[in-house]
């Protein structure tokens, strides 16, 4: 994999710019894209002469994030030692540009960088490595594809369990360890277990209602493989068959989410693909509360560009994992969520490919 995370940074100087530059990356994920691992607080510096990641000593854990690339020259810094101070002071008596995440840098941390390296002119990376992040590898994709089979487990598994009476967080906390037994780092963001009139709420938090007859019920969670992310959400009925008023909601929310999925090909605008899952809920009357953007890419992070919003640029390319994952909620009654994990796919190779496969039929449980 040496070559693979080389060929990264090769593309990143490309990005920004001349010979003689250099770059300073300190986001996590963008470290771990780059150099194969990121032991917590590492920063990684592309110099003219050698890449060289440097990391606290007290950091240097053996888990998967901080195994990087073997090719990669890393540096231990020293006790309360800052590496990112760490490699401006490497490049002390050059000068030059030196390329930064101003996004992920504290303004005391940018000022202590120019005081280590005063010859240096900061300018910002401004999301360079999170564009380069947007399209996957196939192997970063069978990374997320195992993850959604993890998904797709524990919640199958959830769902043969008897549900009445256990309450959202109990169901949340099961979910959890579920994920790990199957394989997964952790889960991908805080796992979601919405019932009665908490269900289709975006991010509810568990609580301790308990599930009744008749709820609907809304469960959100992802899986974390080998450091990359996906999500699933599905709603369900519990221990009766659905109300017609359930049936309706359910079926708009599924109409709206299977648009928003065949949309996904290379070369749709990333607001065209919102408004195939905006439009039909805002034209049955739901505008008030709807989610900002209908989908988002995942990667290393669980919300990555690119971003599927009214307002979103740009276009989907190949190769690009989104979600997507309308949800509509009414006020005292519950709602729907459906949410899961696609690869943007020519119609060549068979349009999208689904990665969450858990059913999409409205269960009763």
């Amino acid at each position: 994999m040496s070559e693979v995370y080389a060929s990264r940074r090769a593309r990143l100087r490309d990005q920004y710019g001349a010979t003689g530059a250099a770059a300073l990356v300190c986001g996590h994920a963008n470290v771990r894209y780059l150099a194969g691992g990121a032991p917590p607080g590492a920063a990684l510096l592309l110099a003219p002469g050698e890449d060289v990641l440097f990391h606290p000593r007290s950091q240097a854990d053996d888990d998967q994030s901080s195994r990087v690339d073997g090719g990669l020259r890393t540096a231990v810094c020293e006790g309360p030692d800052d590496p990112a101070v760490a490699a401006a002071r490497f490049l002390a008596g050059a000068d030059g540009p030196l390329a930064v995440e101003e996004d992920h840098l504290t303004v005391a941390r940018h000022r202590a960088l120019a005081v280590a390296a005063p010859g240096l002119r900061l300018t910002d990376l401004a999301g360079a490595v999170e564009q380069l992040r947007v399209v996957k590898d196939e192997e970063e994709v069978s990374r997320l594809r195992i993850a959604a089979e993890i998904a797709d487990q524990a919640l199958g598994e959830l769902l043969e369990s008897i549900l009445v009476g256990r309450t959202e967080r109990h169901l949340a906390l099961e979910l959890d360890r579920r994920l790990v037994d199957h394989g997964a780092d952790g889960p991908a963001f805080p796992t979601s277990v919405a019932t009665g009139p908490h269900s289709g709420r975006a991010a509810h938090r568990p609580s301790d209602r308990r599930v009744e007859e008749g709820d609907f019920l809304t469960v959100t969670l992802g899986a974390e493989y080998r450091g990359y992310r996906c999500g699933i959400g599905r709603t369900f009925v519990i221990g009766t068959a659905p109300a017609d008023w359930q049936i309706e909601l359910y079926e708009l929310v599924f109409a709206a989410q299977r648009a928003g999925r065949e949309s996904l090909l290379p070369g749709v605008g990333c607001r065209e693909a919102d408004h195939a899952v905006r439009h039909r809920l805002v034209a049955a009357g739901h505008e008030e509360g709807l989610d900002p953007c209908t989908g988002h890419g995942v990667g290393l992070e669980i919300v990555e560009e690119p971003q599927l919003a009214p307002a979103a640029m740009g276009k989907l390319d190949a190769c690009v994992p989104v979600t997507v994952g309308p949800g509509v909620h009414l006020p005292g009654r519950g709602g729907v969520r459906i949410d899961d994990t696609l690869v943007v796919r020519p119609e060549a190779d068979g349009g999208p490919e689904l990665l969450t496969i858990t059913t999409k039929e409205l269960l009763a449980l």
